[in-house]
């Protein structure tokens, strides 16, 4: 399955391609940064006789939201599917995804474990509605429904939580919102102390995310040995 992937921060973009890539079934065919650029992309794709099945969408792009380029997808006889890969949390903005056709919707930042789980089920799914043209009975299509409402299980590796991850994932975005620029980050010792985790805990935590490139490490010098300094990837 060809996937475009459109996103306009260039890190993310080139991680979510990279990570295409390593999900047997799945091709990446580039990345766009804007709406229009999409546009242009999945057009000539679909010209040439290539046509994208799967859009990774970012809905934060600076010359609109992205569920505007799904309307106007729509609008002009562009079928893909598309799974909003995204930072919004905003529950109207999940429910007008869910109207407008949005098959899944990743919640940044994730592991490659995540992303993959989320390829695997959309492939599931396709896989479960490939007939020789005869009509599906409801059986199939409530299969079909199924694998994409069914939970990730190899979300986080082994010991570590959902509530924790968002904790700190919380932290850490409250710091940069909260410095000039957002580019405010904290130790592990101080994300421990926010959190009520231990200090071995949180640096696990937050080693965990700068892997999956939701974080950077900086290292941070003062008074005493330097420590290392963790900031959201804005």
């Amino acid at each position: 399955m060809r996937v475009l992937v459109v996103e306009d921060e260039p890190i993310a973009a080139e991680t979510h391609v990279s990570y295409v890539g390593r999900v047997p079934g799945f091709t990446a065919v580039g990345s766009a940064a804007s709406l229009g650029e999409a546009v242009r992309v999945l057009e000539a794709e679909q010209a040439a006789g290539r046509p994208v099945d799967l859009l990774l969408l970012d809905l934060h792009l600076p010359d609109g939201h992205g569920l505007a380029l799904l309307t106007r997808l729509r609008a002009t006889g562009h079928w893909c599917d598309v799974i909003a890969v995204t930072s919004a949390r905003d529950a109207d903005v999940v429910r007008r995804a869910v109207a407008q056709g949005v098959a899944l919707y990743l919640l940044k930042p994730f592991t490659f474990a995540t992303f993959r789980s989320k390829l695997q089920r959309y492939a599931e799914y396709r896989g479960s509605l490939v007939t020789d043209g005869t009509e599906v009975v409801q059986d199939e299509i409530d299969r079909a429904f199924g694998t994409l409402r069914s939970p990730v299980s190899d979300a986080l590796p082994k010991g570590m939580s959902p509530e924790t991850l968002s904790r700190v994932t919380a932290a850490v975005r409250e710091a940069a919102g909260a410095a000039a620029g957002g580019a405010g980050g904290l130790s592990a010792s101080e994300v421990a102390a926010v959190t009520g985790a231990s200090r071995v805990t949180a640096r696990r935590y937050l080693e965990h995310l700068a892997e999956s490139g939701a974080l950077e490490r900086r290292p941070r010098y003062g008074a005493g040995r330097p420590e290392l300094e963790y900031r959201w990837r804005s």
